[in-house]
């Protein structure tokens, strides 16, 4: 059962045609129990019409042996007195509800009603006056033996007095076997008509679900071609259709644009990380042989600078490495004007001294080693182009705190704003390794900006604004 209703049409066709099942067995059997009562109704109506019409002869005088009553086999009708005594009994009529009747015809039958006195009078409902019939009607279900067949009616019972004040009751049926025979047939059309409806809602079903489901066999089979080849710049066909099916393609597309920008960008960083690392260990191996083939020529400071180079490179690609993993930053609380403080207060190397502006207060969540890292690399990238002054700032604007970092140097083009945060990048005028760094240190920044839920840009040409909300 599991593997016949494995695919997604089987499970359609199936679905649907339970779901239509069910409404069509509860909407037949409404259908069919609405009908059997409008039709009991109908049955209800004839047999009071029959009632009221004998109940009318005799309210008027007519002889209960003179009483001109309906066919026994159509409208069985029984004439009974107060004290359940047959008046008068349709023709073929031989028992009702199993009591014979028979019995009275023409004997009790032959004469006027025993006149109702005061004792016999309904006391429940209002009194009868000779000649008088009862607006009220009583119906119940039983059985009449007509001609020795026992057949299902619908009785109603009409009171009626006489012109003498005798009181009767007419109790006449109406046979039920046209209703039973009208709600049989209704029932077998639908017991017909149903399977064939289901087998073909199952095929339609199956038939469109097919149709609507054959670009996602496309889709599919393009995916597996490019897991197989590992071409990433291979696209899913898109239906032209704009339906939930041809988004998914565009998507899909999209993912494996996504992916594949993603696998080259790897692919270059590992290319621009082996050959930033080539150079200082490719120094400081030469270096090293020339130490020990002459030991006089050993540079220690070179190889000093080499080292710390190493390993600041080192430690970069190990951050970038964990933010690209999807590292989150700490929860913990950081008021940024006291860690500018703190950090400048550090800096005593730097060619131009840091000046401090305005420090305004402002907590913000985060982790305050990153941050710190981030305050960092741009006072490196200030230093490395101020001429004679390199500020810092921390400015409270609404529910954000900005950190600007500004030096008086050339500044930023335009037309590279943007370029400069990509790693291993560095303008013209810093492309010497020695001063201009790796490349790591402004996308790093943005980085850790954007983890923070902030943003690292450059405002004017030589103005970096991180910009970081404030900690609720």
């Amino acid at each position: 059962m599991g593997r016949a209703l494995g695919s997604v049409r089987a499970r359609a066709a199936a679905g649907a045609t339970v779901v239509v099942a069910l409404a069509l067995v509860a909407a037949g059997t409404a259908v069919l129990l609405v009908l059997h009562s409008h039709l009991r109704t109908q049955a209800g109506l004839q047999a009071e019409v029959a009632a009221r019409d004998v109940a009318g002869q005799i309210a008027t005088g007519t002889p209960y042996d003179k009483l001109d009553l309906p066919d026994g086999e159509d409208r069985p009708v029984v004439v009974t007195d107060g004290d359940g005594r047959v008046l008068a009994v349709g023709e073929d009529v031989r028992a009702v509800d199993g009591k014979s009747v028979a019995a009275g015809r023409g004997t009790q039958g032959s004469g006027p009603g025993r006149p109702a006195d005061d004792e016999d009078s309904d006391d429940d409902g209002p009194r009868l006056r000779p000649g008088e019939i009862d607006d009220d009607v009583e119906f119940r279900d039983g059985s009449a033996d007509v001609e020795g067949k026992v057949a299902g009616y619908r009785f109603a019972a009409v009171e009626a007095k006489d012109s003498r004040g005798a009181q009767a009751t007419v109790r006449a049926g109406s046979a039920l076997a046209p209703e039973e025979d009208a709600v049989a047939s209704v029932r077998d059309a639908m017991l017909i008509g149903l399977p064939l409806l289901l087998v073909v809602v199952a095929g339609v079903t199956w038939l469109v679900t097919r149709r609507a489901l054959r670009p996602v066999e496309g889709i599919r089979g393009e995916m597996a071609a490019i897991t197989a080849s590992s071409d990433l710049s291979r696209r899913v066909p898109v239906p032209s259709s704009r339906d939930e099916i041809g988004r998914l393609a565009r998507t899909t597309n999209e993912t494996l644009a996504a992916l594949e920008l993603s696998v080259e960008r790897q692919r270059r960083f590992v290319a621009d990380a082996s050959h930033e690392l080539r150079s200082p260990i490719a120094s400081l191996r030469t270096q090293l042989e020339v130490a020990v083939a002459h030991p006089e020529l050993l540079d220690v400071p070179g190889a000093v600078v080499d080292t710390v180079r190493l390993q600041r490179l080192a430690a970069d690609l190990l951050l970038l490495a964990r933010l690209d993993a999807g590292e989150r930053p700490a929860g913990a609380r950081v008021e940024l004007a006291a860690m500018v403080r703190e950090e400048t207060s550090q800096r005593v190397a730097d060619r131009v001294p840091v000046q401090i502006g305005e420090l305004a207060s402002g907590e913000v969540a985060g982790s305050r080693s990153q941050l710190a890292r981030v305050l960092g690399n741009l006072l490196d990238n200030a230093q490395r182009h101020a001429v004679g002054s390199v500020r810092v700032a921390v400015v409270r604007e609404g529910e954000e705190v900005a950190l600007r970092v500004e030096d008086d140097g050339p500044g930023v083009p335009e037309s590279e704003r943007e370029r400069i945060f990509e790693r291993f990048v560095r303008l013209d005028d810093a492309r010497a390794r020695d001063d201009g760094g790796a490349g790591l240190g402004l996308a790093i920044a943005r980085d850790v900006a954007v983890r923070h839920g902030g943003s690292l840009a450059v405002r004017t040409g030589s103005v970096f604004e991180l910009r970081l909300p404030v900690a609720g």
